[in-house]
């Protein structure tokens, strides 16, 4: 926040000894929000995928479970919502996991509506 003095006056001098404080606020911008999805693929095992959504998002046991059945009934599910940075880490975390233990599991990002 800023404070900025404004002197009012009619005299060429500019001193009646009247002034104003104004006060201007900046407003910063939220940054954008970026949704982390996981895409369905025929050859990842379940245990496994649950097993990331555990390690790697902190859920439960029971959550994991919920999510990885709609990532196979629908092909893919939002798993979180985080800030670019985050959700970055997130999808390269998940990919490395994934290819270390030779499993063809998709994890991409798209920002959010």
């Amino acid at each position: 926040m800023l404070l900025r003095q404004v002197t009012m006056s009619d005299k060429p001098d500019g001193d009646d000894g009247t002034s104003i404080l104004v006060q201007t606020r900046t407003r910063t911008k939220r940054p954008p929000l970026y949704k982390v999805l996981l895409l369905n693929d025929d050859y990842t095992p379940m245990e496994f995928v649950v097993h990331v959504l555990e390690r790697f998002f902190g859920m439960t046991h029971a959550q994991a479970f919920e999510i990885m059945l709609t990532v196979h009934k629908k092909g893919v599910a939002v798993v979180g919502v985080f800030s670019h940075e985050i959700a970055e880490t997130k999808v390269g975390q998940v990919m490395d996991f994934a290819r270390r233990h030779q499993h063809p599991l998709q994890c991409t990002m798209e920002k959010e509506d």
